[in-house]
């Protein structure tokens, strides 16, 4: 007869593995070597990670979930390609959400809640100034979930988070790629935006945000294009 104690700490290393883990190979397939369509190395990752194939594939099946891989009957998984036209219609969407989200936000959004935007914000251009795209981006996706999160719109956030997973990969290969005066317009356009959101311009931050993934979708369609 198994031990109840003995079944409930294990079940509990379990979940702490995968809570520890899930970050760390989302980070691998969105930042790594893999490209689209490229099997994923199970038996290397494990190894990478120090984890048993059991926790390697729970976290896997989130990635599936939020679309950055696909799952294949009995032969693992690989990364998983968007087409440039899946691209367009979910950026299209996404821009649609952030307008939304704009606009609660400067109805809801409280002082404390700004104070954090406007500090990522800095850690961002910090980033900007050193050339440092990993740490840029980090702090460009933090900014657009606190938006999301000022909104006070649970479902609204949810559905967002989806489709930011979704996106992520190619938002971060096209944000490698991008040189010069495209990095720089995406600056300026972050501190439009902050702007806004301080003086609680909720028409005038949704029309921003909007552009903003506008303009993100074109610079992920020249990284796709052929």
């Amino acid at each position: 007869m198994s031990d109840p104690d003995v079944e409930i700490g294990a079940l509990e290393r379990l979940g702490t593995l995968h809570t520890e883990l899930l970050p760390q190979l989302r980070d691998y397939v969105v930042e790594g070597p893999l490209a689209d369509g490229a099997r994923i190395p199970e038996r290397e990752l494990c190894e990478m990670f120090g984890v048993s194939r059991t926790p390697l594939r729970e976290a896997l099946k989130v990635l599936a979930s939020e679309g950055l891989i696909e799952l294949l009957p009995n032969r693992g998984a690989r990364i998983r390609a968007l087409t440039p036209a899946e691209v367009g219609e979910l950026f299209d969407l996404m821009g649609g959400m952030e307008a939304l989200a704009g606009r609660l936000a400067c109805e809801r959004i409280s002082d404390e809640e700004f104070d954090k935007i406007e500090k990522t914000h800095g850690e961002m251009y910090f980033h900007f100034l050193r050339g440092e795209r990993p740490g840029y981006f980090a702090c460009n996706q933090r900014i657009h979930e606190q938006i999301f999160a000022s909104a006070g719109n649970f479902a609204l956030s949810s559905m967002a988070r989806t489709l930011q997973g979704r996106l992520r990969r190619v938002r971060y290969g096209a944000n490698v790629d991008e040189h010069g005066e495209r990095w720089s317009e995406a600056v300026r356009e972050h501190e439009l935006i902050l702007d806004a959101l301080r003086r609680r311009a909720g028409e005038e931050l949704a029309g921003l945000l909007f552009q903003h993934l506008r303009s993100t979708k074109d610079a992920v369609l020249r990284k796709l294009a052929p």
